[in-house]
Formats: structure tokens, sequence, C-alpha cells
């Protein structure tokens, strides 16, 4: 049993169970924490920059500063799941149709005699999808120079489709080349924007009315910089048909096979969850689902984009004060009374 994948979740509430012989559960326990625990924290961390950007292009770029290879391509998956439009990891590409995206390196530049040549090496050499990097040696002297370098590309039917800033004040340069663009006639070149960005400052960018139409978000998001890890734990809950529980100090659990109820108000809105025994016949939608039996798989995976979209509902249908980066009240997660009961006849058992 599992929640699909894209599942909006919340603290108490089991999103896998497994029943197996316990050799066999344990086997595969720190296995799955690993996979659930890292790509439903880089997910919720690229939900959290979509809410904060829902019109703009959001890119994944943060391969280098992930904690491994699998990791990086782990993330690229997980942030585009969540919302992203692509990555610039390209083996993420390759393995999951995950768009693309690019930009020019600052050795490119280095490498060549001067900005505009290498500005014109790279949009010639990529002709339908070029962005160029301004911020080498000097932002606005390098948006001047593409004023005449654009009309010279156009002649030959190459345009100029962006510029990218990484470094710097962000809204104030963003500010200056567009000024510097439309008044050369550029108004179509867009500007996007990287370097040590999360949801915070991207919402930040988008109230002060930058003029940025994309971003590149990578370490802050790859590395989840401001909330590490998610606590995800693989408990004993049941054996040999009688419920157990762990009553550790601060990490007690909830005995038996459970199931997770969810409500929805009149507009299809999140409105609250309970928590209860398999069999309780508390009101709503069932959340967790069947996916394998006698260790076989009940349907293949759905194709990513069919998660994606699925994603994109469950945010969509999330409470207005849950799309605030500081929600202003937690999700209401109710424990049942036939779930109390259990816990207490277990401990009643056990002690």
């Amino acid at each position: 049993m599992a929640m699909p994948e894209g599942s909006v979740f919340f603290p108490n509430e089991p999103i896998l169970r497994v029943v197996a012989p316990l050799r066999e559960a344990q086997l595969v326990e720190t296995r799955i924490i690993n996979l659930l625990q890292f790509q439903s924290l880089i997910a919720a961390k690229a939900a959290r920059v979509r809410l904060a950007a829902p019109q703009h292009l959001l890119v994944d770029f943060g391969l280098r500063r992930a904690h491994g290879a699998e990791a990086g391509l782990l993330s690229a998956r997980a942030s585009y799941l969540a919302g992203f439009d692509g990555t610039a990891t390209v083996l993420a590409g390759m393995r999951w149709d995950i768009p693309l995206f690019g930009t020019m390196a600052h050795s490119f530049i280095q490498a060549e005699t001067d900005e505009r040549t290498a500005f014109e090496h790279f949009a010639r050499s990529h002709p339908q999808a070029n962005t160029l990097l301004l911020d080498t040696y000097d932002t606005e002297a390098a948006a001047r120079a593409i004023v005449p370098l654009a009309r010279t590309l156009a002649a030959d039917g190459i345009p100029i489709r962006a510029v990218r800033l990484d470094s710097g004040d962000l809204a104030t340069l963003a500010r200056r080349v567009r000024q510097i663009l439309d008044a050369g006639g550029l108004a179509s070149i867009e500007i996007f924007a990287s370097g040590g960005l999360d949801e915070y400052a991207i919402a930040e960018l988008i109230a002060s009315g930058a003029p940025i139409s994309g971003f590149g978000v990578g370490t802050r998001m790859n590395t989840s910089a401001d909330q590490p890890y998610l606590e995800c734990v693989y408990k004993l809950q049941e054996y040999a048909g009688t419920p157990r529980r762990k009553r550790s100090e601060g990490k007690a659990t909830w005995p038996g096979r459970k199931q997770i109820w969810r409500r929805y108000d009149a507009d299809g809105r999140m409105a609250g969850d309970t928590l209860s025994v398999e069999h309780d016949a508390a009101l709503g939608e069932a959340l967790l689902k069947p996916v394998m039996s006698e260790g076989k798989r009940l349907a293949p995976s759905p194709p990513l984009t069919t998660v994606r979209a699925f994603a994109a509902e469950q945010r969509r249908r999330l409470p207005e004060a849950l799309r605030a980066l500081t929600p202003e009240s937690a999700y209401p997660v109710t424990i049942a009374t036939a779930l109390a009961d259990l816990a207490r006849a277990v401990d009643e058992h056990t002690r």
C-alpha cells in the first residue's frame, strides 16, 4: 500500500506500508528510507519554489552541488515532478524525458579574446536556443555589446533568446539590463537569473518587480540548504497478526495497519485528514492504495508527465493558508478514536 507518487502528505501520516516476512521487510528498510526521504525532501523544496513563482520558468541547476551523481539525477526528477519546467542535467533528460535547458559557461567567454566574439560563436553554434551569460566581466557592458550583435545575427536568421545574470544585485542588474536591451530594440530578449536562489529570494525578486522571466535553482534546492533532511522512519507496526508499536519518548508510533482519510471543502481544497485503523469507516478519500501483491507490481509506474500533472493538481487543492511560504496555521491531522483505543490496548498488553 502506498500514496500515489506526487501526493501531498503531512506529519504523522504513513506514506508506504510493507507487509512481508520480517527478514525481507528489514532487508529493504534502509534503501526505502533513502529513496523516499531524499526525493520527498527535494520535491517539497521544489514545490515551494513553484508556489513562490507560479508563472516563471524554473530550471534545476543543482547537479554540481548535489551530494553524489545519483542525488543529482534524483533531484532533477523530483524537482520536475514537483513543478519545475526542466533541468540542466542531460542524463536526467535522456532517462526520463525531462526538458533540458542550458546556458553558456564563464570559461567559454574567458577562452575568447573578447566577450562579443564569445557571444557570437555561442549563438551561431546554438541558433535556435541560446542564452548568453552577462556577468563574466561587466554585466552592463556585456548587455550593451549584445545590441549590435543581435542585429548582425538577426540578418542570418539567428535570434538571441535570453541573457543570464548569475551574480550581484539581481534585481538592480535586471532593471539596468532591461533598459539597455529595450533601448536597443531588443524587448523580445528575456532575462534569466541564477546564483544562490531559493524560494525566499525568488519571492523577493518577483515582489520587487524585477524584470526576470525565469530562474535557475541549484545549491539551495538540491541540498535543501535550510532543511537538509526529512524525518522519515520505517517501523514495525504489526507482527504475526498482532499490532505492535514503539513507545520511546518523542518517537512513539501508532500501531497496526492504518489508513489516511482526506476530506475536502466545497471548493475541492484539502480540509483535513484523519489517521485511523485500516477498516475504520472514516469519512473521506482513502489515500493509501494497493501497489504490490505477492512481490509483484499491480500496474506499471505511470509516466513522469502523468505524475507531474497529479502533483500540480495536489498543489492546486492545498488550502490557501498553506500556499504561503510561511503558513499561518498547520494542516489538521486528527487521530481517530479507533486508533487511539488500539494504541492503549497495545500498551496494556506490552506492559
